[in-house]
């Protein structure tokens, strides 16, 4: 590393790829933008453009020549997590990678060996984790305000249709991975104990688009999970639900219940000969720009300091286990152990 200043990459210009790329050219401290990537040319330029900086590849693999680059943060498609996180590390460059971490646990494991064999950071992004509200319910768990955890509701519905990549569950692991990756990080964080089973019902309601070429494919999803401390977890997942962003959860305790979030994005409501009007959340962007940028300064402060990141890929690859158990129910029909995922990944 040249001096305290960490060269950062973004790869992948995508919606979230410029979320981080926009942190790290103005607001996070001791880091410097200096490329992106994209595949097509002209969204890398453009991306470039908008940021204010002169660099920009379509090939990962030439911006990791670079000296300049200290880091980078991967926000591609699921399929393509593993090899340019692996890559990176055998490089030197420390890696902050998106959500959802890989496809399976094998490739989670190669991420995680090659940043320790390199000696670089591997940090998720689970967001979640560096909002004020999810934080003080954290707290207040583990205060005991609630006594002892017994359940955990977590929801997550977007109102978009997916990207046409997202349909092939063969490339993305479907909703579960690329919209409940953080409902599953949040049941892991807060009850604090690892998933032993979960039971999961899907079905393809509002994207019909999709059933010819993706009979697999749904865009609604309710995951069941027991822990194997035996307390209880559940995940109620959409997308295309085209009334806003909804994330809400709640933690029920054996003496009392934390509730975080709400569809509105304000506390106005107007009234008129029309009825009640109340502004709602519209997008992820807007709720978790905080969390976004929080994520981006712990991330380089864990590089600074030589300190372990807050999520790490371990948190990453339980994630993706739930995720491709729920897969495996969904087609089953039935309870998956993850015990059974694993081994059969293995």
């Amino acid at each position: 590393m040249r001096n305290t200043e960490i060269g950062v990459c973004v790869i992948g210009s995508g919606r979230a790829g410029m979320i981080h790329a926009a942190n790290f050219r103005r607001n996070v401290p001791h880091a410097s933008l200096v490329a992106v990537v994209d595949p097509n040319e002209a969204v890398a330029k453009q991306a470039a453009e908008s940021l204010g900086i002169d660099t920009y590849y379509t090939d990962y693999k030439e911006a990791l020549k670079s000296d300049n680059i200290d880091a980078v943060i991967v926000v591609t498609p699921t399929i393509f997590h593993r090899d340019i996180v692996v890559a990176a590390a055998e490089a030197g460059k420390h890696v902050f990678c998106e959500k959802p971490m890989a496809m399976n646990a094998n490739e989670c494991e190669d991420m995680i060996a090659a940043a320790k064999r390199n000696k670089v950071k591997l940090q998720i992004g689970f967001m979640r984790r560096f909002n004020d509200s999810f934080i003080q319910a954290k707290e207040e768990i583990d205060s005991g305000a609630i006594g002892d955890v017994v359940l955990v509701r977590s929801l997550t519905r977007g109102p978009s249709i997916p990207q046409p990549w997202m349909y092939d569950l063969s490339k993305s692991n479907g909703p579960l991975a690329e919209v409940n990756s953080h409902d599953i990080d949040t049941l892991n964080w807060f009850v604090d104990a690892d998933i032993e089973s979960v039971f999961a019902l899907a079905g393809n309601f509002r994207c019909p688009q999709a059933q010819a070429e993706f009979p697999d494919f749904y865009d609604n999803v309710v995951l069941t999970a027991r822990f194997e401390n035996q307390k209880q977890g559940m995940i109620d997942g959409a997308v295309s639900v085209k009334y806003g962003y909804d994330s809400r959860v709640e933690i029920l305790g054996t003496e009392g219940v934390i509730f975080i979030g709400q569809v509105h994005e304000k506390t106005i409501v107007t009234a008129n000969r029309n009825g009640l009007t109340r502004p709602v959340m519209n997008s992820w962007r807007t709720l978790f720009s905080d969390a976004y940028l929080a994520e981006d300064v712990h991330f380089i402060e864990c590089i600074l300091e030589d300190k372990e990141p807050k999520v790490s890929g371990n948190d990453g690859k339980k994630a993706v286990m739930v995720v491709n158990a729920g897969n495996q129910s969904i087609k089953e029909r039935k309870e998956i152990l993850l015990s059974s995922v694993l081994a059969v990944k293995a």
